[in-house]
């Protein structure tokens, strides 16, 4: 399994609330259920949360801030802001802060 990149360009702007705002779907009920966990995380320019993978959960990446690459087992990604990332269990993954800003991230995990 790989992991799924979702550009900004690719969420779909929906009316929410009876058309009182408007809402970016960025997981469906199919793609995860069962929250582990939501964290708001930095990366300063040039660091990196080295290689790891997480056997207990999927992570999911949602890039608030700054811009950087994602390395897993085929290769290496850009991101930038309004990216989102999913990082199925099991699957090795490298964020990396390339840019001159801060990063800043939320990380969603689900059992």
């Amino acid at each position: 399994m790989k992991i799924i990149k979702k550009p900004s360009s690719s969420f779909e702007l929906n009316s929410a609330h009876n058309g009182e705002g408007t809402k970016k779907v960025l997981v469906t009920e199919d793609e995860i259920n069962h929250v582990q966990g939501i964290t708001k995380s930095c990366l300063e320019p040039g660091a990196v949360f080295s290689w790891h993978k997480h056997d207990d959960c999927t992570e999911c990446m949602y890039v608030l801030q700054g811009n950087g690459t994602i390395r897993d087992e085929d290769g290496t990604y850009p991101f930038a802001v309004g990216d989102f990332f999913v990082f199925p269990r099991g699957v090795y993954h490298e964020p990396k802060n390339t840019g001159k800003e801060l990063v800043k991230a939320i990380f969603i995990r689900i059992k």
